[in-house]
């Protein structure tokens, strides 16, 4: 599959993530698509390892598909594994406690999150108007991190989440500097 087409099916399935929060209501389970590769049993690993609870309150509920999550009534936060690995891309890119993420927020005030390096992929949306990004990101990394990396890296990161500078303090001055029209997310050397 060439670049541009997985970038169009990795936001296209972004935008389906999204449109669930909207959806999703109020039912005793969550109605979700399960993602391409969600039968890939990295998958397993990371749905198993799953906290039940996301920030103070928003418990986990049950969903209809394999290898997908939603926590809040009505579902804040939703997760599915298996989407389209992401390559180069033009989409900010910041890590939390080591997984490295691309930022989509093209449907602000829900954002949409999707592991970089990572094979298989897995894409996180969140209604940042119930709970900042950070907190779910932090709490999912655990499960996150039993994917396997690829071997690709971001380049350069942005601090878009915790507040704190993602830098390291020695990095070299002529690193691009957040928000640059370079692609943030490129293949490691």
């Amino acid at each position: 599959m060439s670049r541009p087409r997985r970038a169009r099916l990795a936001l296209a399935v972004s935008a389906a993530l999204l449109a669930g929060l909207a959806l999703a209501g109020c039912s005793p389970s969550v109605v979700m698509h399960p993602a391409d590769d969600a039968n890939n049993p990295d998958c397993a690993a990371v749905t198993v390892r799953l906290p039940d609870t996301l920030g103070d309150d928003l418990g986990k509920r049950s969903t209809d598909a394999q290898a997908t999550a939603a926590w809040g009534d009505p579902p804040s936060v939703l997760l599915s594994c298996g989407v389209p690995v992401p390559a180069a891309s033009e989409l900010p890119c910041i890590e939390v406690n080591g997984i490295q993420w691309l930022r989509d927020d093209s449907a602000a005030p829900n954002y949409a999150f999707t592991t970089f390096g990572r094979d298989p992929a897995v894409l996180v949306a969140i209604d940042s108007q119930v709970l900042s990004p950070g907190i779910p990101l932090d709490q999912l990394a655990n499960a996150v991190s039993f994917t396997p990396t690829n071997g690709l890296e971001c380049r350069s990161l942005e601090d878009t989440v915790t507040g704190q500078d993602l830098f390291p303090s020695d990095a070299p001055t002529d690193a691009p500097a957040p928000g640059e029209a370079t692609p943030s997310a490129t293949p490691a050397p």
